[in-house]
Parts: C-alpha cells; structure tokens; sequence
C-alpha cells in the first residue's frame, strides 16, 4: 500500500506520515531526493538522496523520476524529487509506504498510476483539509515564517484547496490525534479497496 498525503504548509502531514511509522511498524517513508545539501543529523539513503544538481538532471532526462519540483524559486540546490526506485521496489516486496508531497506532485503520481497497474492498484491519495484561521495560527506556532512568507503560503494553500476533490479521501484538520484516527480509519478504507483490487 502506498498512502499519499497532501495539504498545505502547515496542515500536518508531515507529522501524520512520522506517527504512522511509528505506530504501524508495517510502513515506512518513502525517501524522497534533493540537491540541497544535508542538514545535520541527516543521513543519505535514511532522510533524503542527496544528489548533485548534475546527477539530479541526469536522471531526470533518463525518465528515472514519478515526479520532481523545483522548490522555492530557480536554484539548482533546490530540486527535490520521487525517484520510480524509491516506490516500485518496495511496493514490489510486499512493503507499506507513506509519503508527503505536494498537489502538483500527486498529479505525477497519478499520470504514472493510469500506466502502471502496481502504482494503481496500490495508491491512495489524501488531501488534508485545514480552515484559513486555524492554517494561520499553525504557521505562526512553527515560527519559520515572517508574515510575508506566511501570506505568500496562503496563497499557494488557497490554490492547493482547489483541488481537494480530486484525491481519493479528505481529513478535515483538527487535533492531531483527531487528525490520526481519521488517517486509520482513511487505512482501513483504503486496505479493503485494495484487497478488492487485487482479487
């Protein structure tokens, strides 16, 4: 099963995907790519493929991405990408795999499902719905954005919510708890549509 999340910056989802590996030793984050450099503590193949810009490109050309983004702007130390290695074989082994990315990103995802019968069999996608005043507050809690960054988040949130209706469920954000027990009830859904798929 391969659960993707989406929402806008500060919905959550990210701390859905890390609670769900924890308590459900059966998934596992799928490791996406980037060509910024590595935080602290980060670690290549565990957080992130660290790829020169280059090697990125290279193997972007080759088709060897479901989906890629260039992120905050035109620097080439700011792509980040799925590479079809980091889905298809674990998929393939048996293995539960969850992942955030954003709305444009789940478009790939599905252009790639409707020509690869594992990717649709196995996909669910989930669009985490947050009110504009509760987003704001988040955002301000967090403390990584000035104001103008936040109204520019906003901004991309506001066209994000557009597209709601196109992933398979929704989680109407409140607590996190709330939040998690309606991704576990999503997972249930989620498993029996799979295993009619598959019968």
């Amino acid at each position: 099963m391969l659960l993707v999340l989406a929402g806008p910056a500060g919905s959550g989802k990210s701390t859905l995907c890390d609670r769900l590996c924890l308590e459900d030793p059966s998934f596992s984050r799928v490791v996406t790519t980037t060509t910024r450099p590595p935080r602290p503590g980060e670690i290549n193949g565990v957080h992130y493929h660290f790829f020169s810009p280059d090697e990125f490109e290279r193997r972007v050309a080759a088709g060897e991405f479901l989906e890629w983004a260039q992120v905050h702007g035109k620097d080439r130390f700011r792509l980040y990408g799925t590479l079809a290695s980091s889905v298809f074989e674990p998929l393939a082994a048996g293995r539960n795999l969850v992942m955030s990315v954003d709305v444009q990103g789940v478009e790939s995802f599905r252009r790639a499902a409707r020509e690869n019968p594992l990717l649709a069999r196995h996909m669910t996608t989930i669009f985490i719905v947050v009110d504009r005043d509760r987003l704001i507050a988040r955002m301000r809690e967090r403390a990584q954005d000035n104001e103008d960054e936040i109204a520019g988040r906003m901004k991309t949130a506001e066209r994000e919510l557009q597209e709601a209706h196109k992933f398979d469920f929704q989680i109407h954000s409140q607590t996190r708890d709330e939040d998690f027990a309606a991704l576990l009830a999503i997972l249930e859904k989620a498993r029996a549509r799979t295993a009619a798929a598959m019968s």
